[in-house]
């Protein structure tokens, strides 16, 4: 199995609010990252707008609220803005695959569609750097936000394994696959018995949420689909439990 340089633990940081429209535009142009930024409805459009769209180039998602909501989180004069400060800075995907090959080595991600429990993300993350993949891809929305629990049930491996946060998982597929890499959906209406399936250099695993499995329209752009055998009475498992037995077996 391919193993990577060892990462330096980066120090972590503390999530944070940044309150109004001048303080969030200015983190925002200086590349902080937000976990989210809540806007008011009703205020001037021109601020909203501002802020959305350079939250959109920044892959953060933004939430309309009312002011009721705001003044809830803090009674400070936030303007009708407050930015979430994420403990992690999300790194960009197009620059981590470049790197990846430079290195010599095969790109190997795991990509979460609507995993939203922040215990299973942690749980998943840690796996994942123990068998050696470069990094976590997730969606905008309907994603677990990767704060203090998940960085905790993670055993700290957030601080550092990459995180990569997409606007759309369907587009990010098809980038993966214009890359070289092949993409395995492990879904339980998969025609590949996960063990008599061997996959081999650039590959990425696709996990659905435990409710909905995977969208259907990311589910038929992947290459492979596999499911994992169980002859016990139990036909279904926790997804952090099913990304581990997947990865592991991915990973050599």
């Amino acid at each position: 199995m391919e193993r990577r340089e060892n990462h330096k633990l980066r120090p972590k940081k503390k999530s944070n609010f940044v309150y109004g429209y001048h303080a969030v535009m200015e983190a925002l142009e200086n590349g902080k990252s937000f976990e989210k930024i809540f806007i008011q409805k009703g205020i001037a459009e021109e601020k909203a707008k501002s802020v959305s769209k350079k939250s959109r180039e920044l892959a953060i998602p933004v939430s309309r609220v009312p002011i009721e909501k705001l003044n809830r989180i803090s009674r400070k004069n936030h303007q009708g803005i407050i930015g979430f400060g994420s403990p992690i800075e999300y790194q960009p995907l197009e620059q981590l695959i470049p790197l990846i090959y430079e290195k010599g080595e095969s790109p190997f991600f795991v990509i979460l569609d609507e995993v939203t429990d922040v215990r299973n993300f942690g749980a998943i993350a840690r796996t994942a750097e123990a068998m050696g993949v470069h990094a976590l891809i997730i969606p905008l929305k309907r994603s677990a936000n990767v704060n203090e629990d998940a960085i905790k049930t993670s055993a700290g491996v957030l601080n550092y394994l990459p995180v990569c946060r997409v606007h759309s998982l369907k587009e990010t597929v098809q980038f993966l696959k214009e890359s070289g890499i092949q993409l395995i959906a492990c879904t339980e209406k998969g025609e590949d018995d996960l063990l008599a399936l061997k996959v081999q250099g650039p590959r990425a695993i696709v996990l659905g949420s435990e409710e909905n499995g995977i969208h259907p329209n990311l589910l038929k752009d992947c290459d492979f689909q596999t499911r994992i055998s169980m002859p016990g009475k139990i036909q279904s498992l926790n997804v952090s439990v099913a990304a581990g037995i997947v990865i592991h077996h991915f990973s050599s």
